[in-house]
């Protein structure tokens, strides 16, 4: 079993080899504008997981990812001649994300500030509901 330092240093290798291959040497017309965000290998570097982004909208994504698995072969042969292990590990492409919680989480900022703003509107003209000095204090502390 490989540490863990080992194996992250495989991934980033493979994700260098996968991305430059993807870039360079494959031209399937199906495959859009491809970012390889992260690669994981298993702690026994026979498995990698590849995530990708691709510009664009659902079916650029759809048929990027058809596209890969087509060319999961070569690239896995790409990646072994690239390694310097013993074993090429299995790839899996895995669409990332990443992008649509983004856009989610700017979407509930962007609510957020509006409500924000909304509440300082109604705070600017508004008056306390009670005295001014809400605590009640004993005859000692006055």
């Amino acid at each position: 079993m490989a540490d863990s330092t080992r194996a992250r240093k495989i991934a980033d290798q493979i994700k260098v080899i996968v991305a430059s291959t993807i870039e360079r040497r494959l031209k399937d017309p199906r495959l859009g504008f491809v970012t390889v965000t992260d690669v994981r290998v298993t702690g026994d570097l026979q498995h990698a997981s590849i995530f990708y982004t691709v510009f664009g909208d659902g079916q650029d994504l759809e048929a990027t990812g058809k596209a890969l698995e087509s060319a999961k072969g070569f690239i896995r042969s790409e990646v072994g001649k690239g390694l310097t292990i013993r074993l090429t590990p299995s790839l899996e492409f895995i669409a990332d994300a990443v992008p649509e919680a983004a856009a989610h989480l700017d979407g509930l900022l962007a609510q957020a500030a509006a409500d924000d703003a909304r509440v300082a509107g109604l705070a600017q003209d508004a008056e306390p509901a009670g005295d001014e000095d809400p605590y009640k204090k004993t005859d000692d502390q006055d």
